[in-house]
């Protein structure tokens, strides 16, 4: 099984945030706390190493943890975070997972080292319906195909793990965990049912 000391986390805060009005999503407000926080509360214990991958806001967010940002231009998304993690990381493996997503499971990481196999080179949280492809755990062996699919101007997540023949992370007992916010109605409404 993978040990949790050989993979660095990172949090997704790269995005623009167009669906939030370009408001940096991180550090929205979410029960009087930015949401980076509450990843971050609820990953610390699990994980040795984490990093932010912000492409703003870098000093507010390297109060919390050291910060890298997107090699490519432009918001390209996901993907690129994962790649410039995959360039500056010293562990053999990265974890990504988003900065909107604040009801993270406390046994997410052992989730994604117990699935791990010899011949996996991707691995991806499925939520019982669908994959949930910015919960993911990747091998820096696929490093170069990941720049091949970018230089191409590719940007899809599902396409890229498709390529690569992801695994498939089993969080199906853990649905809430995928709500994630991207307007401020998913932000009002998940306040509400957290204090219900």
């Amino acid at each position: 099984m993978l040990e949790e000391h050989q993979v660095t986390w990172v949090i997704l805060a790269g995005g623009q945030s167009s669906r939030m009005g370009g408001q940096d999503k991180g550090l929205l407000l979410y029960q009087g706390r930015p949401l980076i926080e509450h990843v971050l509360e609820a990953l610390k214990p699990q994980a040795s190493s984490i990093w932010i991958c912000a492409n703003r806001n870098q000093s507010a967010y390297r109060q919390y943890a050291p910060v890298i940002e997107d090699l490519y231009p432009d918001y390209p998304g996901p993907l690129a975070g994962l790649h410039t993690a995959l360039k500056h990381a010293e562990t053999e493996w990265i974890g990504i997972l988003p900065c909107d997503g604040p009801l993270i499971s406390s046994d997410l990481v052992q989730r994604f080292c117990r699935a791990v196999t010899k011949d996996g080179k991707i691995y991806v949280a499925h939520d019982g319906e669908k994959r949930q492809p910015v919960y993911a755990l990747a091998h820096r062996s696929v490093l170069s195909q990941l720049e091949s699919f970018l230089e191409q101007g590719d940007r899809k997540v599902a396409l890229f793990f498709d390529q690569v023949g992801a695994h498939l992370v089993d969080c199906h007992d853990i649905p809430s965990m995928f709500m994630n916010v991207n307007t401020p109605e998913q932000l009002l409404n998940l306040e509400k049912q957290q204090t219900q």
